[in-house]
């Protein structure tokens, strides 16, 4: 009895496709796989023309490149020092813009802000036989902080009364260690952001408190109670106003 000779099925049509793709990606190095996909720098593409650039490189200093990418995610992930990546930050918040801006939200932040210069003011006239002023130029900042962004990091109170009376005490170290000049700021600014960072806390306006000790003489002879006034006994002030500022405008928009 004869035997019919059984012939294989014809192989997919896509089979040898299938082949030279796999086998051309098997022949990349996982460097080179890994540099084609784009990667931002500074707001703009770096395309898939330049992968075989990075790859050589890579290969030639693998070392050298492994530790400028630790170095790298090390920087990137230190949060406040990373950049914009694009130029997005030029432009206004799109969901600011969105919002409906409505009379109220102009009102009540710049009634809270008179009605703080205000009260300051007229706190100046009582202590000035003692030499104290209250109004001076950071709790402008301060004040637009609490009645704009009342949500804001740096409004919160654990984050403004640390380092206003934190820096405030740094501009009297730094004053009596080196004196009036340019050293005495820089050492009292250097070490006022430092002291916020290390604090995890944030206000901006608290900044300025050390160098307005060092240049201004009116409040050499406040010596450390610089810490408590004018910065920290007027914030408790425009803390209270906030508090105000803050419940008309929740209850009466118009």
């Amino acid at each position: 009895m004869g035997t019919v000779p059984v012939r294989p099925p014809p192989p997919p049509a896509d089979l040898h496709l299938r082949r030279n793709a796999s086998s051309t990606m098997a022949s990349r190095s996982p460097a080179m796989v890994a540099a084609v996909s784009s990667r931002h720098f500074l707001g703009f593409f770096t395309y898939n023309r330049c992968f075989k650039f990075k790859s050589l490189s890579q290969m030639r200093y693998p070392a050298f490149l492994s530790r400028r990418r630790r170095v790298t995610t090390v920087v990137a992930s230190a949060g406040n020092l990373t950049a914009p990546s694009s130029w997005e930050s030029w432009k206004p918040d799109k969901t600011a813009v969105a919002t409906p801006l409505l009379l109220s939200d102009v009102i009540w932040p710049a009634a809270g802000a008179f009605a703080a210069m205000a009260i300051l003011g007229r706190i100046d006239q009582i202590l000035s036989p003692k030499g104290i002023s209250m109004s001076v130029a950071p709790l402008g900042a301060v004040s637009a902080i609490l009645f704009i962004t009342p949500s804001a990091p740096a409004a919160r109170k654990y984050n403004m009364f640390l380092a206003q009376i934190g820096c405030a005490a740094i501009g009297v170290v730094a004053f009596s260690a080196f004196g009036p000049g340019w050293l005495a700021r820089s050492v009292a600014l250097a070490a006022s952001i430092a002291f916020m960072v290390i604090a995890r806390a944030n206000h901006p306006p608290a900044a300025s408190l050390p160098l307005m000790f060092i240049d201004g003489a009116k409040f050499h002879h406040l010596y450390f109670w610089y810490a408590l006034v004018p910065g920290a006994a007027a914030c408790v002030i425009l803390c209270l106003l906030q508090s105000i500022v803050c419940y008309m405008k929740d209850n009466l928009k118009f």
